[in-house]
């Protein structure tokens, strides 16, 4: 899950758990006034939580009036550029808890035309809401009852392609941990789906048990009359008298229910037609008290009970059964059915037939879910990868089946009992963000293809991790740095493709064996790597460190050099400089003594009477 993700529901946490009662021992109890910016009350006193700063969606103004909050006309709506899926995720505390939503539409969020979506819980799909729905109560109020173990509430709405998904409100009840599963093994794995929930006698119209006064442990239930059912001709029977053994755990129902019945003439029977998903199981649960004045002992009115032509229960006799008149019996069956229609019989054995309520839920296996740890890696790859809204991933990435993540392959641990992700398609999606880390968390993944996109930065070396690889495509990208020495512990890897980014340095050795093997690589058009075979070699390659160590060095070096040329060039002009004038001195000084010991010498020889001095040659009485 992303940050902001995160950082919403920490304080939608909050902000829901300031609506929940603190008294001791009192349930749960959160309601959601979707596409609201204030939170209200309702008239009859309950707290409704605006949803504002929802990270998706937009709010709309609704036309049809929500009876269970009607001071609130808005709802919340998904477009397909927000993504497929949108969610809810509701922080609580682990137990069994009664959901409940609102669906309507108006013209902002669907022009007014019904939107045909899915809606899951916890990952198993649980409602579908097709055309029709917007006139029917219990599709418009689907309810629906599930354990939660994972400290939140898990709500995702599925676009079909057929409209916007909208949601009015939302409602989340807490209830008895052994409601309606009585030494149940399965109970924590299967979502209980409401399909009919009916308080017979036709003057006994629909309502909310909370507006009778009902236990709080008791969800809030709403009650339809039989009223358009097709069952047959019956009377109503209502009464005052206080029934035994009502709002008691672990389903604490109304004492209202008990209180009025459809009953036959003698010897007539009753059936009802219900339209059902086929081939699955139902859960249906039978409440009888006998409130007629005329009954007073067992044995005075007995009766059968079949579903789709098959006995489950013989011979009821409601006092005979419940110990005394006015007082509750409750009868619970689980039956597989493969039509499309469900038809409860009532076959009279001795006098008329009286049915107070029942109630029929279809069992939803809840599906396995996918490893956690590898949705967290998912949602931090979500971030970093700068995914657009429009692809979504919301919710759990491979269930419900019918709805999995944009550019996710799922395979299923058959050992372990849940999902794991071994693909990933991303190719072309207008990605400008980075691959996170936290993709070595999903060691399953056998192929990665995020090719043609814009992503940067340097490749992961937790790549190494996914020992599973077997098909690897970053191509045409902007990824830097180097090819990370870790791929080669990927035994597996056949397929890897780095062309058309700006990776430098040089391919690891033990890739370059990879074509030898049958494997296909290409690491061309990067313009700083080298060691392609064919290619470019990389000559010496040094190691980071040491080239930093040899540019500092050389550095320092040429310092040296210049400062020790610099010096011997200026003692070199010092010395010109000295020899030109010594030579200058030393030149005037030697030619003035020369000539001095010339005249000295001519002077002497002169005064001496030398035979050597010079002959005149005009005199020729001096001799040769």
């Amino acid at each position: 899950m992303g940050r902001q993700s995160m950082l919403f529901q920490l304080l939608f946490s909050c902000i829901l758990f300031s609506g929940v009662s603190a008294e001791i021992g009192s349930p749960v109890a959160i309601r959601i006034a979707c596409g609201s910016t204030e939170s209200s009350t309702s008239p009859d006193g309950k707290l409704w939580l605006k949803d504002t700063g929802y990270s998706g969606g937009k709010t709309a103004i609704i036309k049809t009036r929500n009876v269970l909050a009607p001071q609130t006309s808005t709802a919340r709506y998904f477009e397909m550029s927000d993504g497929p899926e949108n969610c809810y995720n509701i922080t609580t505390q682990n137990g069994h808890y009664h959901l409940r939503f609102f669906f309507a539409f108006g013209s902002a969020d669907n022009s007014d035309l019904e939107p045909q979506f899915d809606v899951s819980l916890e990952g198993t799909l649980v409602f579908s809401l097709i055309t029709g729905w917007g006139g029917s109560r219990g599709l418009s109020y689907p309810e629906a009852l599930l354990y939660v173990e994972d400290g939140a509430v898990t709500a995702c709405f599925h676009s079909s392609g057929h409209g916007n998904p909208s949601i009015s409100s939302f409602e989340i009840s807490q209830i008895d941990e052994q409601a309606y599963a009585p030494g149940s093994s399965w109970s924590h794995h299967v979502v209980l789906k409401v399909v009919k929930r009916v308080s017979c006698s036709e003057k006994n119209l629909r309502g909310y048990e909370s507006r009778a006064g009902a236990s709080v442990w008791g969800g809030d239930r709403f009650w339809d009359s039989d009223l358009g059912l097709d069952k047959g001709p019956t009377d109503s029977l209502t009464t005052t008298e206080r029934i035994n053994n009502t709002s008691v755990a672990p389903n604490f129902y109304p004492e209202s229910i008990y209180q009025s019945a459809s009953i036959t003439s003698t010897g007539a029977s009753v059936s009802y037609n219900i339209q059902i998903e086929p081939n699955q199981n139902y859960s249906l649960w039978f409440h009888f008290a006998e409130i007629s004045s005329g009954i007073a002992a067992k044995e005075q009115r007995v009766f059968d009970i079949l579903v789709n032509s098959q006995l489950i229960f013989p011979d009821v006799d409601i006092i005979g059964l419940a110990g005394a008149k006015f007082t509750a019996l409750v009868l619970n069956k689980t039956v597989f059915v493969e039509g499309k229609t469900l038809v409860i019989t009532f076959r009279p054995v001795q006098g008329s037939i009286l049915v107070n309520a029942f109630e029929v839920y279809q069992l939803v296996r809840m599906e396995y879910t996918t490893d956690p740890k590898e949705v967290w890696a998912l949602q931090a790859l979500k971030n970093s990868l700068a995914l657009p809204p429009r692809v979504g991933w919301n919710g759990d990435p491979c269930v419900p089946q019918e709805h999995p993540w944009n550019g996710i392959n799922c395979g299923f641990h058959f050992d372990k009992g849940g999902w794991f992700i071994d693909g990933l398609d991303l190719d072309n999606q207008g990605l400008k963000g980075h691959i996170a880390k936290d993709i070595s968390y999903l060691t399953n993944l056998q192929s990665i293809n995020i090719s043609g996109n814009s992503l940067y930065g340097q490749i992961p070396p937790e790549f190494g991790n996914l020992t599973n690889l077997v098909v690897l495509d970053l191509a045409y990208n902007a990824l830097n740095g180097s090819i990370p020495e870790t791929f080669g512990n990927l035994p597996r890897l056949k397929k890897l493709y780095l062309n058309g980014n700006r990776l430098s340095g040089a391919v690891p050795g033990i890739l370059l064996a990879g074509p030898m093997h049958g494997a296909s690589f290409n690491f061309s058009d990067n313009p700083g790597l080298c060691g392609i075979p064919g290619v470019r070699s990389c000559g010496f390659v040094l190691a980071s460190g040491a080239k930093v160590g040899i540019a500092f060095g050389a550095f320092i070096f040429a310092m040296v050099a210049v400062t020790c040329g610099f010096c011997l060039w200026k003692r070199r002009q010092n010395i010109a400089r000295s020899q030109r004038i010594t030579t200058t001195r030393s030149a005037a000084y030697a030619k003035s003594r020369t000539q001095f010991t010339k005249d000295l010498q001519l002077a002497r020889m002169h005064d001496l009477g030398s035979p050597y001095r010079e002959r005149d040659p005009y005199r020729e009485d001096e001799p040769i």
